[in-house]
């Protein structure tokens, strides 16, 4: 199938280099129209008990069980004024008009904490009805337009903050990429010191980036996906698109050197390194895809866009590339200063002398040393894991300027009972007087319980529904309020109850995601070991990258804990620290890691065994791999951790933890792992390195795959 897509490829350059314009071009604009729906929500399990509680009330009530936007009413006088009841009822008013508001609640003698501690400032709430996520976002925007008419008043809420949150992921991606694109062009000059083969990977990184908007955008139509795949899609999408531009790029270079730009140059570029890019591009599919077991739709979209881009980006690579190299043909290495093409000569032809070789030969001369020393440096790095708090997304993961953060901190230092947390209860039972009394003897066990601050009645709703609500002294995800909300969730109810509330849905998303992260974890553990050995026919290299991969995910771990846990960098990149780690992040990065380290891994084990297998030493093989690999894998890796790192310039703070954490992954893996524990490691070991049981090794005569094969 290669042999043929090369000799299409060069036999009809142009028809396919127009094709794929257009179609770019198309993907482009629908999938520019398709992803404006995209939601900044889903983080939560549908099935979970805190979420149901909510539908619950809203299905009895017609309205929200807990605020969907707030408005904060500053009118320049007192509250209790005349100026200042004017400027309520005004707001009021404006919410009440909507229809997506069923209801709205004000500061009253039955609401004092709803007038702040100076009484200079009020809180008007509006409960949604029973209205989807993309009709919530959509009301939210709509009221934040009319009322930022009214003076003194600033916007908020759980809505606001998530059409917040979209229109900034939206601006952020823009301005990554403008930072991203630049660089990258820069170091692919500096790899192919050459203006045309430089200018190739970026290109096809751009294609990439409008094939995954275009599937993002279809896969929202089916599924609903999260507005923040976007950012998985452009920097995966473009980082993958260059490794493996980088890949064929190199190898279409070599051949022409060998065969000149004929038809063979081609066809063996596209039989090898196609090869292993259609290899790498499933490998990193199908560990992203592992992230779809999570009903949480942030996670099942990382995983779909994740999925769906490695595709892509395989795709491109060796679908539009070649005819692109074909069409060019030794005009890829023009515009190339001389003395750039010489060193570049000079690099290609060094074996026995080059860096890395050298540096191979220098570790696995003291390979235990070598070894306990990476390994310890990356146990230092992780040591910090150890003391992780995990939190999830509120207001506090937006920039200062965010009006809906504004709103919350308002609420927090202002208002009384600011450091409170609200709790509801929904329990199924009819209008009796048994239930009323059996629910009574519910809420005098909550309100017993030392978290406690307040517990109302029970009182019927409505459709066989009663709801009680409470509120603990401390803030949401203070760990005396989550033990509160624990405590309730333990409690003997006589009917059927639920817990619902902020805090009740971390709670009950953090067991969501520690219930499925097991097979999630099985499934990419799987995708590697199977993937290796494919490649190498050994059990003990797969299992080898597995434990390595762990070590990198728990360095990666360490440093996001360093950085955004304890703050160390906050005044460099430009945020508030939440003083903890999202609860998804180190899932999504492990994912990315796996997927991207298995990839590199394969690269490289494979160059060795091909040496092995062709009568060279042990020793000498890993290093001769190595450096024949070393320079196009850091290569790959600087350019990815550049794709992927621009996020840190999102105003997001979980956009910045994933660029930076699989940054550090990649660089991680790409240096201290390839550079110094591989080589250690294939020097302890040896031949055992190599070693299968007699059936496995049968397998994989029959369906292992073979270099050019």
């Amino acid at each position: 199938m290669l042999d043929r897509l090369a000799r299409v490829s060069h036999a009809h350059p142009v028809r396919i280099i127009i094709a794929s314009l257009l179609v770019a071009a198309a993907a482009l604009a629908i999938g520019f129209t398709l992803i404006g729906n995209l939601s900044a929500s889903g983080f939560n399990d549908p099935a979970s008990a805190s979420v149901l509680a909510q539908e619950e009330i809203v299905g009895a009530t017609g309205a929200s069980a807990v605020p969907s936007l707030v408005a904060i009413v500053d009118p320049g006088a007192p509250i209790a004024s005349p100026e200042g009841q004017a400027a309520v009822n005004r707001v009021a008013t404006v919410m009440k008009d909507d229809p997506d508001v069923a209801q709205v609640a004000g500061p009253s003698s039955q609401s004092p904490d709803l007038t702040s501690k100076d009484g200079s400032k009020a809180a008007v709430l509006a409960y949604f009805g029973d209205i989807d996520e993309d009709e919530s976002q959509a009301a939210a925007r709509r009221l934040d337009d009319e009322l930022s008419t009214v003076p003194g008043v600033t916007v908020g809420g759980a809505w606001t903050a998530a059409a917040e949150t979209s229109s900034i992921v939206g601006e952020d991606l823009l301005r990554a990429e403008l930072i991203a694109f630049p660089l990258l062009f820069l170091v692919s000059l500096w790899v192919f010191r050459g203006l045309v083969a430089a200018l190739l990977p970026p290109l096809m990184g751009a294609l990439v980036i409008f094939g995954g908007f275009f599937f993002l955008g279809a896969g929202n139509e089916v599924f609903g996906l999260s507005v923040y795949a976007l950012n998985l899609v452009t920097g995966l999408g473009l980082g993958l698109a260059i490794d493996y531009s980088l890949l064929i790029v190199s190898r279409y270079r070599e051949e022409i050197a060998a065969h000149g730009a004929t038809p063979q140059a081609l066809a063996n570029t596209v039989r090898t390194a196609g090869k292993s890019v259609l290899y790498s591009a499933l490998t990193v599919g199908a560990a992203l895809a592992a992230l779809m077991i999570f009903p949480q739709n942030f996670l099942f979209s990382m995983g779909f866009g994740g999925m769906v881009v490695a595709l892509v980006a395989a795709l491109v690579a060796v679908g539009v590339l070649p005819a692109v190299m074909a069409l060019l043909g030794v005009r890829i290495n023009a515009l190339a200063p001389r003395r750039w093409r010489e060193r570049s000569v000079a690099a290609d032809r060094v074996e026995q002398s080059g860096g890395w070789y050298r540096l191979s030969h220098f570790v696995m001369r003291r390979p235990v040393i070598v070894a306990l020393a990476s390994g310890a440096f990356m146990v230092m790095l992780a040591l910090p894991a150890f003391g992780v708090k995990f939190t999830t997304t509120d207001s506090s993961v937006l920039p200062q300027s965010a009006s809906a953060r504004q709103v919350d901190q308002m609420l927090t230092q202002e208002f009384p009972g600011g450091d409170s947390t609200p709790i509801f209860l929904s329990a199924r039972a009819g209008n009796t007087p048994q239930a009323s009394r059996k629910l009574l003897e519910v809420t005098r066990e909550i309100h017993a319980m030392p978290a406690t601050k307040s517990v109302s009645p029970p009182r019927f709703v409505g459709d066989r529904t009663w709801q009680i609500d409470a509120t603990s002294k401390y803030r949401a995800l203070d760990d005396r309020t989550i033990g509160l909300v624990q405590d309730i969730q333990a409690i003997d109810d006589p009917y059927p109850t639920k817990v619902g509330g902020f805090t009740a849905l971390f709670v009950d998303q953090r067991g969501s995601l520690a219930a499925h992260l097991p097979w999630a974890a099985l499934i990419i553990v799987a995708v590697t070991i199977v993937a290796l050995f494919l490649m190498t026919g050994s059990v003990v290299l797969p299992i080898k990258a597995v434990i390595m991969n762990v070590l990198t995910l728990g360095a990666t771990l360490g440093v996001l804990v360093l950085i955004f846990q304890d703050g160390n960098l906050e005044g460099l990149l430009q945020y508030d620290s939440q003083g903890a780690v999202d609860l998804t992040q180190p899932i999504l990065i492990g994912a990315l890691a796996f997927g991207l380290s298995t990839d590199y891994a394969v690269f490289l084990l494979s160059r060795i065994k091909e040496l092995r297998d062709s009568g060279g030493g042990e020793r000498e093989s890993v290093a001769l791999g190595l450096q024949r690999t070393g320079r196009v894998v850091t290569a790959a890796a600087l350019l990815f951790c550049i794709a992927m790192g621009a996020f840190a310039t999102s105003r997001i703070v979980i956009i910045k933890e994933l660029g930076i954490g699989t940054a550090v992954a990649v660089a991680l893996d790409a240096t201290i792992v390839r550079a110094l524990l591989v080589p250690s490691l294939m020097a302890l070991l040896g031949r055992w390195n190599w070693w299968a049981p007699g059936p496995l090794r049968r397998l994989h005569a029959r369906i292992g795959v073979r270099e050019g094969g």
